[in-house]
């Protein structure tokens, strides 16, 4: 175990005031669970459940691309910095294989933690889980978890369950901002919060902040631009049946395909071993939306060389039946993320089910966007133009309307309200205010000005991107453990 990482911790959690305090302990760890959210969004299938229900793990096979850490709502999985791939524990299965109990139970003094076989109703485990009161971690997230906490203390399960003034961390935990109360520890003349009978964790390990960054957010941009600059054109040709120049179709192809390119090198640039990337078609999870995803973006950029090759050779009965492909994959292109993020079921704001709709207004909004730009180069027709500004108002004050049921409409979890709480009011306010609410406005009026419709394009792209980062940065801020 290199340092700074953990497999297995102690949270330590303090209840009530000085001097009446107490303090509860509880072991943190895998979960082992029946319905692994990990194996399933694993794009490599680097972490597989074994027969015997031990979730294991596959470190010649792992890429780093962190996927597995989102999804798991239990904080159990680390990048090992040694290896730069996934770690987390694997129940000491080379000790189970050879008859042998977990390191963990062997030393712990106390016999605290107590392992068997929970599918055999006569097991020691089996009988002291139907006789005692036991309660699980997260379990509305289905994962079926095979972790039982005898008289656990919820306060210590569920990290939603200590008020943000009154958590605290650790000197060894990378959130320095979460200071111990003075009041809590009786030094005179010290000032108690309102709130200071509320529990806080007084111990708790590093945590991984923010895992997907940037390149996460552009890549969704890009993704975005790369549907959508040919779905617009595409849809004013096929189904309004517009003229359009063969220089601006050619244009919005090379658009397209350059940013698909840039879409992959985000995407490879955010894997810890992009060395291993070809795990992804040659070794592929097809129940990973990450695997999924990469088919949908091999066919649409497929399709769209081919469409740029038939324009090129004036081939007009073959390229009407590729445009007709090419703006069908549009859609799957610009949604598919939608799919994968509800997989990560350890950040709850991200299984909100308006995501599919929110991916497809951004491609509709960054493709009129790139479109009033190209037609500006290429002197489109006033027809597609016009309908390009219309795509970025509608897009723009749709996507809004979104963003407000986010907002305002009941979370179904703590996690889920706590991260969009952060949006408007938190650390990224201004940002969500003045740059998402603001600029899309802002767009949208200068969308209908005469000679500002290129400046509502740069600055529509501007606020796609915006909401997306934030989107993607605000969820992983809520702690899991």
């Amino acid at each position: 175990m290199p340092i700074g990482v953990n497999r297995t911790w102690v949270k330590q959690v303090e209840h009530g005031t000085f001097p009446e305090v107490r303090r509860s302990f509880h072991v943190m760890r895998c979960n082992h669970c029946a319905d692994a959210p990990c194996t399933e969004i694993c794009p490599v299938t680097a972490l597989y459940t074994r027969p015997d229900g031990i979730v294991d793990f596959d470190n010649d096979r792992c890429i780093g691309c962190k996927a597995c850490m989102q999804a798991c709502p239990y904080d159990a999985l680390y990048i090992d910095p040694t290896t730069h791939t996934a770690a987390k524990c694997n129940f000491c299965a080379h000790r189970v294989d050879r008859g042998l109990e977990p390191a963990c139970v062997v030393a712990c003094p106390e016999q605290a933690i107590v392992v068997g076989d929970l599918t055999e109703p006569t097991s020691a485990i089996s009988r002291l889980v139907a006789r005692e009161a036991v309660q699980v971690r997260r379990p509305e997230k289905g994962t079926k978890p095979h972790l039982y906490y005898i008289d656990g203390d919820r306060s210590a399960l569920d990290p939603q369950a200590i008020d943000g003034p009154s958590r605290c961390s650790a000197t060894d935990t990378t959130d320095t901002q979460d200071i111990r109360p003075l009041a809590a520890l009786g030094v005179p003349g010290a000032k108690a919060p309102s709130d200071q009978s509320v529990s806080q964790t007084v111990y708790a390990p590093p945590k991984n902040g923010v895992l997907w960054g940037w390149e996460v957010s552009g890549y969704l941009v890009t993704k975005a631009v790369a549907a959508g600059v040919l779905l617009v054109p595409l849809f004013a040709l096929l189904v309004l049946g517009m003229e359009l120049s063969p220089g601006l179709l050619t244009g919005a192809l090379i658009v397209s395909l350059v940013m698909q390119a840039a879409t992959g090198a985000l995407l490879i640039s955010d894997l810890e071993r992009p060395d291993r990337f070809l795990n992804v078609i040659l070794r592929g999870n097809p129940r990973s939306w990450l695997v999924r995803g990469a088919w949908i973006l091999s066919a649409f950029g497929l399709l769209s060389t081919l469409l740029m090759v038939s324009i090129l050779l004036d081939s007009g009965a073959v390229a009407r039946v590729l445009a007709w492909g090419v703006m069908l994959l549009t859609l799957p292109t610009a949604g598919y993320t939608a799919f994968l993020l509800a997989q990560a079921k350890g950040r709850d704001l991200w299984q909100s089910p308006l995501q599919p709709l929110h991916m497809l207004l951004h491609a509709v909004v960054a493709g009129a966007a790139a479109t009033l730009l190209l037609a500006a180069a290429y002197d489109g027709t006033a027809a597609l133009t016009e309908l390009a500004r219309m795509a970025l108002v509608t897009g723009l004050l749709l996507d809004l309307l979104l963003v407000w049921a986010e907002i305002v409409v009941p979370h179904p979890t703590e996690a889920a309200a706590d991260a969009a709480r952060r949006l408007h009011t938190g650390a990224f306010a201004a940002r969500f205010w003045i740059g998402v609410i603001g600029g899309s406005l802002l767009a949208c009026l200068l969308a209908g000005l005469a000679g500002a419709p290129l400046w509502a394009a740069v600055i529509a792209l501007g606020a796609v991107w915006l909401r997306n980062d934030l989107w993607i940065k605000a969820p992983q801020q809520v702690p899991l453990s």
